[in-house]
């Protein structure tokens, strides 16, 4: 009998972290849980320990960390909990574990990733700010260290299940990729009244289920700025070409155009645990609980090019790219300390891009080459965007 994957999953009480849980409950026989991570959410995890008896379970604070361990201790369980940044890259660099499941939303999750990488594991990553930040830095330690790279949004695994087999063949072959994104909530309001957006509605996605964060980023499509700077670093295609373009049925994912004009594309219901259930049983494939595809009432599919007006931030993207190396790092960094301004109501919805392209004009990088330069690059950033976040207040 084939010995069960070791898996540590690195938010699991997120939405792909949850999604990941269903899918390894599904096939107890394939999976073994090693450790589960999350910030601050106690019950949920102590829940998640009860039912997958992980070794270790990870808190972000030690008040946390105790909270969990005293409620695990009364109940039985033998899950030891740890708590900060060093215990989640040792959860995720242990010799015991085979995948890591990266889905720690934002800079905070690209320590433990990079420790994953550095480790030679099979890294699931589900968290687009490991290369959003990371980029040549982040790649070259999954060279070095070995590991498997397995893309889980569902943009990119469609674009790597598309792709050749052999990537040595993707620059010579493809002609150029093509991410999809659904436009959000707002795809069709008037660009003039979204100065009057709400947390509740931007976060309310039509297709998805996801956190608020990228619920937000959604919303203003930096998410998709984001996954255009994420594909250019996991294919190495130059980032003229990719294309982003608006398809709301959230049925295609991606898409790949060949040379010869050929088009092929990965379609599925708007469910995470399609490309979750294909990175972990990758090469093989096996059944995720997503419900299939019905051709016979499928409403008809449609596609249309981003609004810039609507859009703005989309374009930052190129920008980042075609400047100085660790740009992408500092816009991730803005964004995320003005999606968190705006969710806190210190933002208007329609000042998020300011920000954004503010710092990013502003933050001069050098090319980083270390966790420590980046994290120093990442702080500089939210300082700037915290300065101007108060002036656009």
């Amino acid at each position: 009998m084939t010995q069960p994957l070791v898996i540590s999953v690195l938010g699991s009480t997120g939405s792909i972290g949850t999604s990941t849980l269903d899918v390894v409950a599904r096939h107890p026989e394939r999976f073994r849980v090693f450790a589960l991570t999350a910030a601050t959410q106690v019950d949920l995890m102590a829940s998640q320990c009860l039912r997958f008896r992980p070794a270790f379970a990870v808190m972000g604070s030690a008040a946390h960390a105790r909270t969990l361990r005293e409620q695990l201790q009364s109940r039985g369980s033998a899950t030891e909990v740890l708590h900060g940044t060093q215990a989640l890259c040792d959860v995720a660099s242990a010799s015991e574990v085979d995948a890591v499941m990266a889905a720690i939303v934002g800079a905070a999750g690209l320590p433990p990733a990079l420790a994953a990488a550095r480790a030679g594991k099979r890294l699931l990553l589900a968290n687009k700010e490991a290369l959003v930040v990371g980029g040549r830095f982040f790649m070259d330690a999954v060279a070095q260290g070995g590991a498997t790279l397995l893309p889980i949004d569902s943009e990119h695994s469609a674009v790597f299940q598309s792709l050749p087999e052999d990537p040595s063949s993707w620059s010579s072959r493809v002609e150029k990729i093509i991410l999809t994104a659904s436009g959000g909530p707002f795809r069709t309001r008037d660009p003039s009244t979204l100065a009057d957006v709400t947390p509740d509605q931007a976060c309310a996605h039509p297709n998805w289920v996801m956190g608020r964060k990228i619920s937000v980023d959604s919303a203003t499509m930096m998410n998709k700025a984001l996954e255009v700077i994420e594909a250019r670093y996991l294919f190495g295609l130059p980032p003229e070409r990719i294309e982003v373009v608006i398809h709301p049925q959230s049925v295609v994912h991606s898409m790949v155009q060949y040379h010869d004009g050929s088009v092929v594309a990965q379609l599925g219901t708007p469910d995470m645990r399609v490309p979750i259930a294909y990175g972990l049983s990758w090469p093989d494939r096996m059944a995720s609980g997503a419900q299939p595809l019905d051709f016979r009432v499928m409403a008809a599919l449609t596609f249309e090019w981003p609004d810039p007006q609507r859009f703005p931030g989309l374009g930052l993207a190129w920008e980042a790219l075609k400047a100085a190396d660790g740009s992408t790092a500092v816009l991730n960094a803005a964004n995320e300390e003005a999606v968190a301004a705006f969710l806190d109501g210190r933002l208007r919805f329609d000042r998020i891009h300011a920000v954004n392209h503010a710092t990013l004009s502003r933050v001069l990088p050098s090319k980083p080459d270390s966790l420590d330069a980046l994290m120093a690059m990442d702080r500089e950033a939210r300082t700037c965007a915290a300065d101007l976040i108060r002036q656009f207040s």
